[in-house]
């Protein structure tokens, strides 16, 4: 079989909820894929930071292969040898003290919501069914129907109403529009540090500071979703460390996986997560035993250092050669560390068309919002392809 035959077999018996490059995947290793013909690609997207150790990271690897050889489930109903070593090193790792494994980043996501909700009744005293979350335009925290609810992008609404009500909507990056909105009922703050989704947004410095200030004023929780922008991503282990500011809450995952399987979780305060008791919520696989295992060894890649160096290092050489490009095909690029989001200039290829150039000279990336691509490279990535992908975007963008 060849490329053709495997998108039409996709075509014909896979529901219609992507539109991917016709490029078919067979084997995968660090910062390189190889399609069913033999074809290299450069891994400029990284599975949205799901991989940012790499494909096939032999110390990932080797945490998933030992431990399927003892135990891969259990339920929650048991104690496992595996849970409160992943939660211990996650907590310490982060700098939280209690830890939520949970499998999909939406269902970190969703979580965060409940137990703000649960906290704001019990804690803060505000009346049941009745708490406020506030949230930031253009957001990204998951495809369910509660957070779909508070999105701001009709293509991921349209259609799926009636819709959760309790979220108040402002401008991302916006103090005093987020000032403005705080109420009584208002029980938490839900911010990504860097709008990833959006085209990888950077909010203005001292942003958070405030959000923080104002949460600290109104007896309000920060929660910050760092599920694409943690884990050494943008050079440190949490992208709202550049900020010098603490959340109350994190939402993780992608990256918790080890790009192996889905593995997130909710991390903060055991004053916060402490609000839940057993039966109040719950998953079947969330923390189960491989991906506990899986996440222990990710952690532990983290605590060297060295992935948060690389993406601080590489990421600075990839901006200031993206830079250069402002002008000269690009109108503008953001970012921090191993991580971009880069507007095509006006006259130049659309972003589908940008992204189907790049995958003909062996690099893969993503388009997004029409004429913005999302880089965001495995941070396993050399110097020496790095270059080699971003001269490919040179030449793609100049093209026209």
């Amino acid at each position: 079989m060849r490329t053709a035959d495997y998108v039409a077999l996709d075509e014909q018996w896979s529901t219609h909820n992507y539109h991917p490059l016709p490029v078919v995947i067979a084997e995968a290793e660090g910062a390189t894929v190889t399609d069913v013909e033999g074809r290299r690609y450069l891994d400029f997207l990284s599975g949205y930071s799901a991989l940012n150790f790499g494909h096939r990271h032999p110390a990932l690897i080797a945490a998933a292969t030992e431990q399927l050889g003892r135990v891969t489930l259990t339920s929650r109903a048991f104690h496992h040898d595996q849970l409160g070593l992943f939660c211990r090193e996650l907590a310490e790792l982060t700098g939280t003290e209690m830890v939520l494994p949970m499998n999909s980043g939406a269902e970190a996501v969703e979580s965060a919501v409940k137990v703000a909700r649960k906290w704001a009744h019990q804690v803060k005293g505000v009346p049941d069914g009745t708490a406020e979350i506030i949230v930031a335009g253009s957001n990204f925290h998951g495809r369910t129907t509660t957070i779909v609810s508070f999105s701001t992008d009709e293509t991921a609404r349209a259609g799926f109403g009636p819709f959760t009500p309790g979220f108040v909507t402002v401008k991302y990056g916006d103090a005093a529009a987020l000032r403005d909105a705080v109420t009584e009922r208002t029980a938490a703050v839900l911010l990504e540090p860097i709008q990833g989704e959006a085209g990888v947004n950077v909010p203005p410095a001292g942003y958070f500071a405030e959000v923080r200030q104002l949460c600290d004023d109104h007896g309000m929780l920060l929660i910050a979703d760092e599920i694409q922008s943690g884990l050494a991503r943008t050079g440190t282990v949490l992208a709202l460390d550049h900020e010098g500011v603490r959340a109350d809450v994190y939402t993780l995952g992608k990256a918790l996986g080890g790009g192996i399987m889905p593995v997130s979780a909710v991390v903060g305060s055991r004053a916060v997560l402490g609000v839940l008791q057993p039966g109040e919520h719950g998953s079947t696989f969330g923390g189960n035993p491989l991906a506990c295992a899986v996440g222990r060894a990710v952690v532990e890649l983290l605590k060297t250092g060295e992935f948060q160096q690389r993406s601080a290092e590489l990421g600075a050489h990839l901006h200031e050669r993206l830079g250069a490009l402002v002008g000269n095909g690009l109108a503008e690029v953001r970012g921090r560390g191993l991580w971009a989001g880069i507007d095509i200039a006006p006259g130049g290829p659309s972003g589908r068309e940008a992204s189907e150039a790049l995958a003909g000279l062996g690099v893969l990336c993503k388009e997004t919002h029409g004429y913005t691509l999302r880089l965001a490279p495995p941070l396993v990535i050399s110097r020496a392809d790095l270059d080699r992908g971003i001269d490919a975007i040179a030449q793609v963008i100049r093209a026209s």
